[in-house]
Order: C-alpha cells, then structure tokens, then sequence
C-alpha cells in the first residue's frame, strides 16, 4: 500500500508512523508499506519481491520487473546472490536512473520479453536469463540458466535467438561462454555449480545424469556425473538431495545409509570408482578439482 491509499482510508501520517512503530505495518520504501506479518512470513527473496512491487507502483514510468529482481518471481534458486537492489527495465526505452535501493535499466523489450506474471509485468524467462548474465559472474549464469532450461521455461534456440539480439548490448560478451557451459540436465544448484567446477579448474567434461545399466541392459541406477571412458562418477551430495530422497518414517541418517549402498552396488556392477561432492567443496575449487583429478588419473603423479 502507498502513502496516499492509506491516507484515502482516513488514516494520516502520525497514525501510519505508529502503525509502523508497534509493528502493525512494515516500511518498504519511502511511502509504501505492506503487513507486518506478510513481511516476517517471507524469506529474503519473497521480501525482495515485496520491495520490487513497491518500487513499481512508485514508479514514474512504465516499468518490467527485470534482471535478479526477476529470478524470484521464475522461482529460479539463488545461492550467494545480494538483493540490495530492485532492478526494472524501462518500457519507453528512455535512459534509466538510479536511486535508493532501485536501478532502472535502460533496454530495448521486444514483443514476448515481458509477461504477466504473479501479478506484475517481468521479464520472460528467456530475457531473464539473457539480462542476468549481463550483471552476474560466469558461475551464476550458468546455474540460472541451466535451471530455466532444466524446467524447460526457456530453449537453447530461443537463449540463441535472444543473444543474437543482445550481442553489442553491454556485458553481453558473456553469454557465449554460458550458453556453451549450461545443462538443463542438471537438477540442482549443486549439480550446475559442479559442472562448472569441471570446466573452470580444465577438468575433462562429464556427462551429467549418466544412465547406468544393468547386465541385461535394463536401467539400474542414475549418476549426477560420469567419465565412462576413465571408470569414475560422482555424486553431488547436498541437503535438498537428501531430503528429496527422504521416505516416509526415514531420517536423514537412513538416506544416507541408503545412499552408501547404492554406490557400493553401481561400484560392484561397473567396477568404477566414485567421487562425492558436497556443497563446501565448491567453495575452495582448486583443492577440490585436484581431488577429482586423483581419482581420475590415479598413475598420474600431482
């Protein structure tokens, strides 16, 4: 709610400063509030959502939420991603400016960029990606745009389309490297990050959700990577795997358990080795590509 719907409900500014003070009312910007309790209730992307929507009613002119500020509304997850800003992309393709806490982009939006979604105009799945790989590290991209290609709200034809029509828009030289890199056959954040680990630290490429078939051909298990040429796969391990993985009446302890003997059973059928990852190991690169590599080329002195 603005300022001046409140005020058209009878209340003034000293009413609204003490609805805000005894914590009835939550300020989200210079003159929009929103509940309080809708407020808590939110995590830090649905809150983001919550400031994206004021700044677009106080805006002065036709705005599409855009950029990172979209990710949230496409349901895209984010990992190690500030949201300080709200960024909108002008309609009338006039020079954007920039305010507190708002950064409006300055972008030609063609027909189909801009949808109705959750209420408000963002950008279209495949501008979203195309725009966030203009603001984020290689990293970021390809985790944002695996998943969008993963949940096939975009295609490798319409991301090309769309680059085609961004190439000597700023920050554009990146999408190429991207494009390249993303794999909408990674599942999680943790596979997308794991995939671009093997690229970034000049490991051999692997195949992401490696089928792996019994002696009679048929499908026994599924692997998140594989090298079938060296005889190794790996596994990323992360808390939304395993509570994904969770039965009924299980704790986590029983999925990993179940989980042991699995690979001991891909291990015995293959005679392949098995590499596990998890999600602190993706934080310190080279030490952990050294450890694949081990495994990879185990005669190979390091």
């Amino acid at each position: 709610m603005l300022r001046k719907e409140l005020l058209g409900e009878g209340l003034d500014d000293r009413a609204i400063a003490r609805l805000v003070a005894d914590g009835t009312l939550h300020r989200l910007r210079y003159g929009a509030y929103v509940d309080a309790s809708s407020w808590k209730a939110c995590d830090d992307v649905g809150q983001h959502g919550l400031v994206a929507r004021a700044a677009i009613k106080r805006a002065r002119s036709a705005v599409v939420l855009s950029h990172v500020s979209a990710l949230g509304e496409w349901d895209v997850p984010m990992w190690d991603t500030t949201l300080d800003s709200v960024h909108l992309t002008r309609v009338d393709q006039r020079a954007g400016r920039r305010e507190a806490g708002v950064l409006q982009h300055l972008g030609e939006l063609r027909e189909g960029d801009a949808v109705d979604l959750n209420g408000i105009q963002v950008t279209s799945a495949t501008r979203t990606a195309l725009d966030c790989i203009t603001v984020m590290d290689v990293e970021h991209g390809v985790t944002i745009v695996s998943d969008l290609l993963h949940r096939r709200l975009t295609t490798a034809e319409r991301l090309a389309e769309g680059r085609e029509f961004m190439e000597r828009w700023p920050g554009s030289l990146a999408q190429g490297l991207v494009l390249r890199l993303a794999d909408g056959r990674c599942e999680s954040v943790g596979e997308r990050r794991s995939l671009y680990l093997i690229f970034r630290q000049g490991l051999p490429m692997a195949e992401p959700q490696y089928e792996i078939r019994d002696r009679s051909g048929q499908v026994f298990a599924r692997v998140d990577f594989a090298w079938p040429e060296l005889g190794v796969f790996l596994e990323f391990d992360g808390k939304i795997k395993y509570q994904k993985l969770l039965k009924d009446g299980e704790s986590p302890s029983d999925v990993v358990i179940r989980e042991k003997k699995r690979e001991e059973a891909i291990c015995r059928l293959t005679g392949w080795r098995c590499i596990r990852v998890v999600w602190a190991d993706l934080y310190y690169p080279e030490r952990t590509a050294a450890a694949i590599r081990a495994v990879l080329f185990p005669d190979v002195a390091v």
